[in-house]
């Protein structure tokens, strides 16, 4: 039987409270381990996976922040 790991065991994967900011910084964090190239065939495919997934999490992360973005300036153009 496996046990499942907690989120925080799972380095490079997105956190749904994580900011932008610290997505940003953990998708660095693997691009620089991922050119480094000192990793086997097996991490240098999980650290894609993570990195793959960071950016779908950022892209809707920026999608939620363009919508804000786009309301509060319809509503200024109203004014």
């Amino acid at each position: 039987m496996t046990v499942p790991r907690k989120k925080s065991e799972q380095p490079g994967t997105p956190e749904k409270t994580a900011s932008i900011e610290e997505n940003f910084a953990q998708l660095e964090a693997i691009i620089k381990k991922l050119e480094a190239g000192e990793d086997s065939l097996e991490e240098t495919f999980a650290g894609y996976e993570a990195g793959m997934k960071l950016v779908k999490s950022l892209n809707g992360q920026i999608d939620n922040v363009e919508k804000q973005i786009q309301i509060l300036s319809e509503g200024e153009s109203n004014e």
